[in-house]
């Protein structure tokens, strides 16, 4: 991949191509739309936020969640999530769940045609994701 790709790819994950040695820029949260192969729960919200210091973190539907994560050109990986530990409904939890054992599945990222962020596990369907809207 080049590095014009990789830097385009960055300013349309998280708003922007640092200088730092990692090429991580400023934090900035991603709207989750679907896991794997299936859409969120309506008016359910899952977000991302990769930070410049390799923490990642969001809300995961009914918990926020968090971890480590390394980025290096279109690999990316997380290390196991932790969350904090509220009840919700049933389904919500179920949908939760899902998230986060997808997520500690990524492997690489890309955008798809429709400038979509997608996460992509070894195997399956990605995660999809927008930008949050300010």
């Amino acid at each position: 991949m080049s590095r014009h790709f990789a830097c385009l790819l960055a300013v349309a994950l998280l708003g922007g191509c640092a200088s730092q040695p990692d090429g991580l820029p400023e934090e900035r949260a991603l709207r989750v739309e679907w896991i794997g192969e299936r859409p969120l729960i309506d008016r359910s919200h899952l977000t991302i936020t990769l930070g410049a210091d390799g923490r990642a973190y969001g809300t995961a539907g009914c918990n926020h969640w968090f971890a480590s994560y390394q980025l290096h050109g279109q690999h990316l990986r997380f290390a196991q999530p932790g969350s904090t530990r509220k009840l919700c409904a049933p389904a919500l939890m179920e949908q939760e769940q899902r998230f986060l054992e997808a997520l500690s599945q990524v492997e690489r990222w890309d955008i798809s045609p429709i400038e979509q962020i997608r996460l992509w596990p070894a195997n399956g369907k990605p995660i999809r994701l927008w930008p949050e809207r300010s």
